[in-house]
């Protein structure tokens, strides 16, 4: 009995409505892949490259997996295969290569790309920048602190707070922040702003929990329109930021 033989490429098993041909036709790699190219000196990606490995990250973060999910998720998916440049039998990264590629990415060059990104979408049409909604949230540490309380006890020290937790915690950035008056954390704060428009993500800061969020806000201004925030915003470093870059500034007013 003879075996019937068919043809196929990766190309056309991924249908022109799929999310990640999409992604590909809104935005040039090409500046990515330049970004990225400038890890490979001295770099092991086990011989997979640094910007198919970065595609592996992308994907992870769209699909929300753990590092063994998309091991297995770029092995048998492929729409994967084909938006990370892996062919249809190329083996594929195993799930200890992917921490390592986060760690050569770094933020500095993830925050590059961001922008490259970014960028892209404002060129063509899709971010305006007329109205900007910024907002800050918090990051809660995994840290426990129990052991750096008890260290504090020993030295005589009655509670932790600001000023005493970096002499006891390894992360000297993290630190306690409060919000609403009754929502108190361990970590640090993010801080966004969001083109009304588009609904899209156009900047991002991260700082120390205990910055309120006003100060905050020069992290995150648009170059140009109006920004709405919340009355938390309704302050003189709000009007500072606002005013350093020629913004109208229509935070929600405090009630007196």
């Amino acid at each position: 009995m003879s075996r019937q033989v068919e043809m196929v490429s990766l190309e056309e098993l991924v249908p022109g409505f799929h999310i990640y041909r999409k992604f590909k036709e809104l935005w040039n790699f090409a500046d990515i892949e330049k970004e990225m190219d400038r890890m490979e000196v001295n770099s092991d990606h086990k011989g997979y490259g640094a910007f198919r490995l970065f595609l592996c990250l992308l994907v992870q973060f769209m699909e929300d997996l753990s590092d063994r999910e998309l091991e297995t998720y770029i092995q048998g998916n492929n729409h994967a295969k084909w938006l990370c440049s892996f062919s249809l039998v190329e083996k594929t990264p195993d799930h200890s290569v992917f921490g390592n590629a986060r760690r050569r990415v770094g933020t500095k060059r993830l925050a590059t790309i961001f922008n490259i990104l970014r960028d892209q979408l404002k060129a063509k049409g899709y971010m305006n920048e007329i109205f900007t909604f910024i907002d800050a949230s918090h990051l809660i540490s995994k840290a426990t602190l129990w052991k750096e309380r008890d260290e504090a006890i020993k030295e005589k020290y009655e509670k932790l707070n600001n000023e005493i937790i970096p002499k006891f915690t390894k992360d000297k950035q993290a630190n306690f922040g409060c919000k609403g008056g009754n929502k108190f954390w361990y970590g640090f704060k993010k801080h966004a702003s969001v083109d009304m428009q588009s609904g899209m993500i156009n900047k991002v800061a991260i700082t120390k929990a205990s910055i309120i969020d006003s100060k905050g806000m020069k992290h995150v201004t648009p170059t140009s329109g109006a920004v709405y925030a919340d009355k938390g915003y309704c302050d003189k470093n709000a009007k500072a930021a606002a005013a350093k870059r020629n913004l109208h500034l229509a935070a929600m007013k405090k009630t007196t």
